[in-house]
């Protein structure tokens, strides 16, 4: 068995501090029994490729995405539909939005390599999109914008963090919030004004926002939000109780589906979330692939999923 400790120099809880954690890291895998290697990404996408081609050589391996969301999103894909190959976040990240799923009394543990090279492996969902794969939350629309242009905000001096997620969601605001769309659900096709859709693996994104509490990464099925088109002065009404997965409330404006695919067309290229990345297409496939990778679970960590946030 190896271990590969993936650390993404840019994620912004590494940034400045990129030595010290090497060396953290390594003081611990010398104290492993089998071999490790940490392994600093050079460019986006990088850390897909370098996981798939140690997962081809190894007779088993455990990944340990050294960053936030982003890092974790490209093990996965390096990972997916691979046996030998398991994968785990170890949260140095800025918003290490996908271990909240597993309740804060857990979140913590994530954070303790001790936990995690001991942890018990169980297979987790992923979201197809497109061909690339997603493992917490993807989205089209006003969040994906709002998602994009976060980092234009986050690293200007007194905002950062959360905050920037609330300016940039402030400024596409302002832009507009909603778009026509053709939407493909199993009940059919319909072409209609759409503020935003998302597809739930996980339960948090965007710093914070909970759209499904009740999403659970590891039953088959992908959550599904449709958001009418609304208002600016709507969407400021309503964004407090989709922010904290009150959906339930505002059964006039969003649309609840589980299911195993959703499919959505533009006549010009949208932005899409995948996991806080973004791409650009004119159309995009939500997919279920059940238990497409798997997953370390860090010792002592009671259950699986938090049943309740």
């Amino acid at each position: 068995m190896k271990h590969l400790f993936i650390i993404n120099p840019l994620a912004g809880g590494v940034k400045g501090r990129l030595e010290e954690l090497e060396n953290e890291i390594r003081t611990f895998a010398e104290t492993l029994e089998d071999p490790f290697e940490i392994y600093i990404t050079k460019a986006p996408m990088d850390a897909i490729r370098k996981v798939a081609e140690e997962a081809e050589s190894a007779d088993m391996l455990r990944v340990y995405a050294c960053g936030g969301d982003g890092t974790l999103n490209e093990c996965a894909n390096g990972a997916a539909k691979r046996a030998n190959a398991a994968i785990t976040q170890y949260t140095c990240g800025t918003g290490n939005d996908f271990v909240r799923t597993f309740g804060q009394e857990n979140a913590c543990k994530f954070r303790n390599l001790r936990l995690l090279t001991e942890g018990t492996i169980r297979p987790m969902d992923l979201i197809d999109c497109n061909g690339r794969y997603g493992i917490n939350i993807c989205s089209v629309g006003m969040d994906a914008r709002v998602g994009g242009d976060v980092h234009k905000y986050s690293g200007i001096p007194m905002i950062g963090g959360s905050t920037g997620y609330i300016v940039s969601l402030v400024v596409n605001v302002i832009k507009g919030v909603k778009e026509k769309y053709r939407i493909t659900t199993e009940d059919g096709t319909q072409e209609r004004e759409l503020t935003l859709v998302c597809a739930c693996n996980g339960r948090y994104y965007g710093g914070g926002f909970n759209p499904v509490p009740d999403a659970q990464p590891d039953d088959g099925v992908i959550e599904y939000l449709i958001v009418e088109g609304v208002s600016r002065l709507r969407v400021a009404q309503v964004v407090g109780k989709y922010a904290k997965g009150l959906y339930r409330e505002l059964p006039d404006i969003i649309t609840h589906i589980r299911g195993r695919s959703i499919e959505i067309e533009c006549e010009h290229e949208f932005v899409v979330n995948i996991d806080g990345e973004m791409i650009h297409t004119k159309k995009i496939c939500f997919g279920t692939v059940p238990k497409g990778v798997n997953f370390i679970y860090p010792a002592e960590m009671g259950q699986t999923v938090a049943s309740n946030t």
